[in-house]
């Protein structure tokens, strides 16, 4: 990281620090202006935003369209407030990326990857992307990991080295003497990232919640010796016994953060873990049903709409996100922020199943269910495959205990009481887990067309 980037975001986190001790009245202000100003430059500079928002530029927030990946790419050309910028030329740009260099010189580039359909094409000048690193270092500020021009701080990243995978490219912008920073591949040999991570030595180690949790036993089996003073979680669920072998591995709990490419930091818990704390001053989060309805606090929503108050390259206002969250009940936190808490992340709605149901029709079967049974079970990972067959669970490292049947059963009794027409079960011992060509390792994963179980 360039020095004069640095200083821009240490900054910003030391203002995101005194936001963070604002009372309720004074954050919805602050949101109250924030979107105002946001609107204002998407209809001055967007034509995509003044036809999509035509006779509502007064409206509340509410009362705006829903925008979807699919209508932001389609409408790339006129979304983007750079009217030199081209869909065809970033996508060129994107191709020849190696490393943290920008397009035409200003522009940050990242793409996500297509899990929900076709990929998403995002981004960022550099005062934007100084808001995007401040948002990500929020969390380690919380995890005791402050990043400080006159602390050293080591940290590895073990998720994806694509170049254009926004983990990538955060940990390419800031390498530098004060954080260096081990970048590894989550599709690596596991006696690679060992060794690496045993030479490196980091003082915050970040990833993936399944590769965490390898790490974590190979750290109980004394073949891997670091000793993190902080662990952040995210990209994926991590599910309690995760948390659990995380923790026992090295003696303190994971932080568990909610983030997008779209939004960067969108959650994270702090220090107390009652939850985790929602970006209210740089994102508006809503959560809601599948036909955008507001979903009761304590209720899963099946869909997030995100507006990203600082975007402004690419305004994204009420952008739709597939991912079920639940919102907690509005009790203080020992920390004093004032922010809303989500108290659960079940995943995408991609990982609901769509299963026959009893009594006709269709059924949803969230992700819970499945997370419920399968924590329980003594293997070291596994994953839930949804295809025309039936239901086919992978499990990798059986423990002592470990029995097939038994977990059928079990499976089998938690999808009746849904009342589902339960599936063929089948349980399949492999080798490790398969990935995504990006390392993510989805604990639910459905290629059945739908048409049957």
């Amino acid at each position: 990281m360039d020095l004069q980037l640095l200083l821009r975001v240490l900054r910003l986190r030391r203002q995101l620090a005194r936001q963070e001790t604002w009372s309720w009245p004074r954050l919805q202000a602050h949101q109250d202006r924030a979107l105002r100003a946001l609107r204002v430059h998407a209809y001055a500079a967007s034509p995509f935003y003044r036809r999509f928002h035509e006779g509502l530029f007064d409206a509340p927030l509410s009362a705006l369209p829903v925008l979807t990946k699919a209508q932001l790419m389609e409408n790339f050309d006129e979304v983007v407030t750079d009217r030199d910028i081209r869909l065809a030329q970033v996508r060129s740009f994107l191709e020849q990326m190696r490393g943290a260099e920008r397009l035409k010189g200003r522009y940050y580039v990242a793409a996500t990857a297509g899990t929900t359909g076709r990929p998403g094409i995002f981004l960022w000048d550099v005062d934007e992307w100084a808001g995007i690193l401040a948002s990500y270092s929020r969390p380690y500020a919380w995890g005791g990991a402050a990043l400080r021009l006159t602390k050293r701080t080591k940290m590895a990243v073990v998720s994806s080295t694509t170049p254009w995978h926004q983990s990538a490219l955060v940990g390419a912008t800031v390498d530098s003497p004060f954080i260096p920073t081990l970048r590894l591949d989550s599709s690596d040999p596991m006696e690679d990232l060992v060794a690496r991570l045993d030479t490196f030595e980091p003082d915050v180690l970040v990833g993936y919640a399944s590769m965490l949790r390898l790490l974590a036993v190979e750290a109980m089996e004394r073949r891997l010796h670091i000793k993190p003073k902080a662990i952040f979680s995210a990209s994926e669920v991590l599910t309690d016994e995760s948390r659990r072998r995380i923790g026992a591995a090295w003696g303190r709990k994971p932080m568990n953060v909610y983030a997008a490419t779209e939004t960067a930091g969108i959650a994270a818990e702090c220090e107390h873990h009652t939850g985790l704390h929602l970006f209210e001053d740089l994102v508006i989060t809503e959560v809601v049903d599948g036909s955008y309805r507001p979903v009761p606090v304590g209720e899963f929503g099946s869909k997030v709409l995100v507006t990203v108050l600082g975007s402004r390259t690419m305004p994204l206002i009420r952008y739709e996100l597939s991912d079920s969250v639940r919102l907690a009940p509005a009790e203080p936190c020992p920390c004093g922020r004032a922010f809303a808490r989500i108290d659960s992340l079940q995943g995408r709605e991609e990982d609901s199943l769509a299963l026959a149901k009893v009594d006709g029709g269709r059924i949803t079967v969230q992700p819970g269910i499945f997370h419920r049974v399968m924590d329980l079970v003594p293997v070291v990972e596994w994953q839930v495959v949804h295809d025309d067959r039936g239901l086919t669970i992978l499990v990798a490292g059986q423990e002592s205990g470990f029995q097939s049947e038994d977990l059928r059963n079990r499976l089998h009794e938690e999808l009746v009481r849904t009342g589902a027409v339960v599936p063929v079960i089948r349980v399949e011992s492999v080798e490790k887990i398969p990935r995504t060509p990006l390392g993510k390792a989805p604990l639910i994963r459905s290629i059945a067309d739908h048409t049957g179980n």
